[in-house]
């Protein structure tokens, strides 16, 4: 019963976040705003969840899981109000601001109470299951905002987020409060920071940003170049949405290719698959081309997101596991937190196309961070 209130709360905020995103990026541009002033506005969203999302994981530690995730969906809904009704760029990011942070809550809340429930056996079934409602929403959520934002208005997106996000609210007042034992000594933001020292958790931490900062840029960049083309905000949500689909199907397969290849391999393969996608994006305009390589960078960045997750809650203390997940959050929100700057500088210096270069470029890079260590072979 508690999974699948998490999986229907996942799918609704998911939603509502990949239905609004590529959209702000297509209303910014037709603000005036140019490629730089989108990447810091990309790059809001994660500005106060680096400084909260330590914080939030200790809060849900101490308080349960119920309040934080109620709270943060209100906010979402907060965040939606503010755009429509007062549309300019200094709403977009407020907007980004306060969805940013509400989004951190929910976020380490859901995933710390899967951590609870499940047995150490079960922990993979039920981050796949989450990373599956997760790419539900990437999946329907630019379906919705293509259509409407191309037939109605880009307001209209705002407003209809509004509306989707009246289930999970509901739902969420039905999640049980399960606090954790109190330890006796407080812990310091510098004590969160030195469970990296961890090679294990360290890893886990650098694959998720790498997945989640690619994921970010390719939604805030790709409506971009597709417009340049002459694609159609429809048109450019399938695409986007292709991507969703391509990670639901990986994560079905996960658990199996985990377990025959091990999470070692299956991780750097899927961030090679990644990177690979990326560099090819910029060599055509083609509507067919552009979908199958969105349906590869999805089969690659699908199965980083779980496999972090439950290295991350098992490498952690068992009274501290909330505040580990926000550190893993914390890690997500710093690469997309500067990513979107450092590529807004690049796009409008070298244009658009070289964002998607570079981007690959990073991501095949990192696969030098993420690889393991060779065991050492003892002298006979």
């Amino acid at each position: 019963m508690i999974l699948w209130i998490v999986i229907i709360i996942c799918t609704g905020f998911q939603t509502i976040l990949n239905t609004t995103r590529p959209i702000i990026t297509l209303y910014a541009s037709e603000m005036g705003a140019n490629t730089f002033d989108i990447g810091i506005l990309t790059a809001a969203y994660a500005f106060f969840p680096l400084i909260f999302a330590i914080h939030a994981g200790k809060i849900a530690d101490k308080i349960g899981d119920r309040l934080p995730v109620f709270l943060g969906l209100a906010g979402i809904s907060l965040g939606m109000v503010i755009p429509y009704y007062f549309p300019s760029m200094a709403s977009l990011f407020v907007s980004q601001l306060i969805v940013g942070t509400a989004a951190v809550f929910i976020t380490v809340s859901l995933q710390n109470i899967l951590g609870n429930i499940a047995s150490e056996e079960k922990r993979d079934q039920y981050y796949s299951l989450f990373g599956i409602a997760t790419a539900m929403g990437a999946m329907i959520g630019p379906i919705i905002g293509g259509y409407l934002g191309e037939h109605i208005s880009y307001s209209s997106v705002f407003l209809a987020s509004i509306f989707i996000n009246i289930i999970p609210i509901l739902i969420s007042l039905f999640i049980p409060v399960l606090r954790k034992q109190k330890t006796k000594q407080k812990m310091s933001i510098g004590a969160s920071v030195g469970l990296l020292k961890m090679p294990l958790l360290r890893k886990a931490l650098i694959s998720s940003a790498l997945v989640l900062y690619s994921k970010d840029i390719f939604v805030a960049y790709f409506p971009l170049f597709a417009k340049q083309y002459g694609i159609s905000t429809s048109t450019i949500g399938w695409i986007i949405s292709i991507q969703g689909l391509a990670i639901i199907l990986v994560r079905f397969l996960l658990p199996a290719l985990t377990e025959k290849h091990g999470r070692d391999k299956v991780l750097i393969a899927s961030v090679f698959m990644a990177g690979i996608s990326f560099l090819l994006v910029p060599f055509t305009g083609s509507v067919i081309l552009l979908s199958a390589l969105s349906a590869l960078m999805g089969l690659g960045l699908g199965c980083g997101q779980p496999l972090s997750m439950t290295t991350t809650y098992n490498a952690s203390p068992k009274s501290r596991t909330g505040e580990v997940l926000g550190l893993r959050l914390a890690s997500n929100r710093l690469s997309q937190l500067i990513a979107p700057v450092f590529f807004g500088l690049v796009g409008s210096w070298a244009g658009i196309f070289s964002v998607f270069f570079i981007s690959g470029t990073f991501l095949l890079g990192g696969l030098f961070a993420i690889k393991p260590e060779k065991k050492r072979k003892l002298a006979s």
